[in-house]
């Protein structure tokens, strides 16, 4: 393990924390890429390669990687937070005894805190205080094409204008890799959490054989139910049209790539929840903050459809055709 600073320090090594880590090192930066299981750290660093997560892509020279948290935040002032949002108020805890006034924390976990449903913004300022510059990235982006250097673009928005400046020129990766700074530090938030909700519907529509017309509504009214949560939040409307909105959205609705969309493929085609989520065999984030959105909506009085019928799927036992009719049944208004 190398002790000079590092430029980036990345917590979490599944898929997504993997590729952006490797993202960064690839510029001959040195990133540190932290892991939680020491047995996976270990073959990290023996393999050169994540060969459960991100198969195939090797590891820079000048990306390490650690179990050691403490020595990863504390050798670089600028972190990276990608672990499922369930763990993200607990890996923040477990950070902060190694905070200095330089760091600055960055996520790229996109969803709601567990049972509570708030945004990670509000966890991250509850747990660390206002001093620490806070930064959240989102938008269309799958681990494996970032890996492997394909073109791809995200937003970035932050406590601090400045900061968000930083996180774009540090993210970059020459003509693949494009982070845009967004002012919507809101609404990047819920782009991010509600989309994976949607992806599950728009699955589930693909494996009931509805057709291309169905999961185009889908979408369409789903970016609809996204950006009336978002605007009643505090969200910026024109967020919803931009990266971490419509596109992500897209990307997370149509390609098999995405673990909500084959979540809700399974469940369309019959499969059981438990044996769906089993045989993904990764965090999939839209099931479990599906109650978390829905209680959200709630919270601001936001009618929620799509997210409704999801809910009732997943956790009522209602059924994929019974939860479509209720869709379709319902009383018809001005768009």
């Amino acid at each position: 393990m190398s002790s000079n600073k590092y430029s980036l320090a990345v917590l979490g090594s599944g898929s997504y924390g993997t590729a952006l880590a490797i993202s960064v090192a690839r510029k001959g930066l040195p990133v540190v890429l932290w892991g939680f299981d020491p047995q996976e750290v270990k073959e990290l660093e023996e393999n050169r390669e994540n060969k459960r997560f991100m198969p195939g892509y090797k590891l820079p020279d000048s990306l390490d990687v650690t179990n050691d948290l403490s020595l990863a935040v504390s050798s670089a002032e600028v972190l990276l937070v990608v672990v499922p949002s369930m763990f993200f108020g607990s890996t923040l805890k477990s950070v902060k005894p190694y905070l200095n006034a330089n760091h600055r924390l960055i996520w790229a976990t996109k969803g709601l805190e567990k049972d509570t449903g708030r945004l990670l913004g509000d966890v991250a300022r509850e747990i660390l205080g206002d001093q620490i510059p806070l930064a959240i990235m989102s938008g269309p982006t799958f681990a494996r094409e970032l890996a492997a250097g394909l073109p791809t673009v995200i937003s970035v928005a932050a406590t601090k204008p400045e900061f968000a400046n930083e996180v774009s020129e540090l993210m970059k990766c020459g003509k693949s890799f494009r982070v845009y700074t967004n002012k919507d530090f809101i609404g990047l938030q819920i782009g991010g959490a509600v989309k994976n909700v949607i992806a599950i519907g728009a699955g589930v529509s693909d494996g009931l054989g509805f057709g291309a017309n169905a999961r185009t509504a889908l979408i369409t009214r789903g970016l609809v139910e996204l950006q009336r949560l978002g605007v009643a939040i505090g969200a910026y409307p024109e967020t919803f049209a931009g990266m971490s909105g419509l596109g992500d959205l897209v990307l997370t609705c149509t390609d098999d790539q995405s673990r909500n969309r084959r979540l809700g493929l399974a469940l369309g085609r019959g499969v059981q929840i438990e044996d769906a989520i089993k045989e993904i065999g990764q965090v999939t984030e839209g099931y479990y903050n599906t109650k978390e959105v829905r209680n959200l909506a709630a919270r601001y009085n936001v009618e929620m459809p799509i997210c409704e019928e999801i809910y009732a799927m997943l956790f009522e036992n209602k059924s994929p055709k019974d939860a479509a009719i209720a869709l379709m049944s319902r009383n018809q208004r001005s768009e």
